[in-house]
């Protein structure tokens, strides 16, 4: 142990109640840090987990028809129109979605996709009168490559399901809305178009707005309904690496002449209110951190006070201002990394302990727990605050430490 280091924690013991406040200080500041992220954190990827368990990562719809505008150049007098101008006219639906299917499978970054016929219907279950709702027809096998409807079944059987060209799957707000069970007859009506279907399953995927009108039917049973023989409305697309979604989607619309839209940008609204959240609770609990801080530097500067002759007297006998500023940087360290090593075993142990406790979320995703994300980054994070605020505390004090002369010192203590 340097002799520097030995000096330190002389100084450390001579101050342990102040040092003791201000260690408690950063190890909670720290702990709650970590504690804070990792909720806000587990919370935004459930979401992120739940959209594309629902929606895919991205969708293709309507299809781009090009339009040119034309305005004259009035400068010169016979100079001919400048295209100035384009002009995108979006064409309802996806007209031919089985060739589109192939061309986007053919795309490397692709893991699925699954067409979607949508139209609104009116639900008659005989007991609580017409419902509206959003019907989907869907191929069963496509639409589960692309989604996480099977994880997704509360009640029934998708298989079932799938066995059934009648068979129908509620989502669990409807069902509860209409008083259904599996086996029930329920009518479906699109304009003057009316079918019979049996509920196979009740689904809930955890988003209330879907949760409460989403109704799902084959493909077949859904053009006859709807009386829409061809097309579909979008198609969902999976991806291997959900997070190139952007790219992926200015590619496609190139290409395919598509709109294309990823996930990032159809739940932009939520990722900036996760990301906001997460700033702010980083933000609030670092003051803790800044607290304690200040505490130390208060701690270290009556320091520099109190032993003004002890300092003298290691001046006297050689010790550098290097060394003097080392001493108190030394203090400074042993503070911050005993606090921040205690700060992330404590900030574990509430991470464990807050996923543990039962909490019913029913909304823009559905949780019966809290939600925490197990990240290293967090960590990282509070342990890089904390040193960054603990060693700006400790330095100026080292500092004036240092300017100490000692033969000013005895001068001002012989006069």
């Amino acid at each position: 142990m340097s002799t520097n280091l030995k000096i330190a924690l002389r100084f450390l013991l001579f101050k342990k109640r102040a040092m003791l406040m201000t260690l408690s200080g950063i190890i909670f500041g720290v702990a709650f840090f970590i504690l804070t992220q990792a909720q806000t954190s587990g919370f935004e990827q459930f979401f992120i987990r739940t959209i594309l368990g629902t929606d895919s990562a991205l969708r293709v719809s309507d299809r781009i028809q090009m339009t040119v505008a034309e305005r004259a150049i009035t400068a010169s007098g016979n100079a001919p129109p400048i295209v100035v101008e384009t002009v995108r006219k979006y064409i309802e639906g996806v007209e031919y979605p089985i060739e589109l299917k192939k061309a986007i499978r053919a795309m490397p970054e692709t893991t699925g996709v699954a067409e979607v016929l949508r139209g609104s219907v009116k639900l008659d279950s005989n007991m609580r009168g017409n419902y509206d709702a959003q019907l989907f027809g869907i191929n069963i096998k496509e639409f589960s490559a692309v989604s996480n409807l099977e994880g997704q079944i509360i009640s029934g059987s998708l298989e079932e399901f799938g066995k059934s060209p009648q068979g129908i799957l509620l989502a669990s707000r409807v069902a509860i809305r209409v008083n259904a069970r599996i086996g029930d007859v329920l009518n479906l009506t699109a304009g003057k178009t009316t079918q019979r279907f049996t509920v196979m399953g009740v689904f809930e995927t955890g988003v209330g707005d879907i949760d409460k009108v989403r109704v799902i039917v084959h493909t077949n049973a859904a053009r006859s309904l709807l009386n829409r023989p061809f097309g579909a409305t979008y198609l969902q697309v999976a991806l291997e690496d959900p997070d190139t979604a952007p790219a992926v989607a200015r590619r496609m619309q190139e290409a395919f002449r598509h709109r294309s839209v990823p996930w990032q940008e159809s739940e932009k609204v939520w990722l900036e209110v996760f990301r906001m959240l997460r700033f702010s609770s980083a933000i609030t609990v670092s003051t803790i951190i800044l607290v304690s801080a200040l505490g130390m530097f208060n701690t270290l500067a009556m320091l520099v006070i109190e032993k003004t002759r002890e300092i003298a007297i290691l001046r006297s006998f050689g010790f550098s201002k290097r060394d003097v500023t080392s001493i108190f940087l030394w203090l400074g360290w042993l503070v911050i990394t005993l606090g921040t090593t205690l700060g992330c075993a404590v900030g574990a142990l509430l991470t464990w302990a807050t996923g543990s406790i039962p909490l019913r979320i029913r909304g823009i995703f559905s949780t019966d727990h809290f939600i925490v994300s197990w990240n290293l980054s967090h960590y990282a994070a509070a342990v890089c605050t904390a040193v960054v605020v603990v060693f700006i505390a400790s330095y100026f004090p080292a500092r004036r430490a240092a300017l100490i002369e000692p033969g000013d010192i005895i001068r001002g203590a012989s006069s």
